[in-house]
């Protein structure tokens, strides 16, 4: 029975692995943002980058699904 969802598994440890490296590199930067002591407006544009990259991974997975689900990849 494992052999048969093999693929699922390690898919979904793939995911949780990229969104765990997501949320270390943003307490990281948090720390860095916090000790150097940067104004507002260079953590929000830090910030946005951040934000920007994650949901680029997010709607990567999204339309790979949607694709492999109409047959298409």
């Amino acid at each position: 029975m494992l052999s048969q969802y093999m693929e699922q598994i390690e898919t979904i440890g793939l995911n949780l692995f990229f969104a765990s490296i997501f949320f270390f590199i943003g307490m990281a930067i948090h720390d860095v943002l916090k000790q150097g002591n940067v104004p507002k407006f260079g953590r929000f544009i830090v910030w946005l980058v951040l934000f920007l990259g994650c949901a680029g991974f997010i709607a990567k997975g999204i339309i790979q699904v949607a694709w492999e689900g109409a047959g298409i990849g």
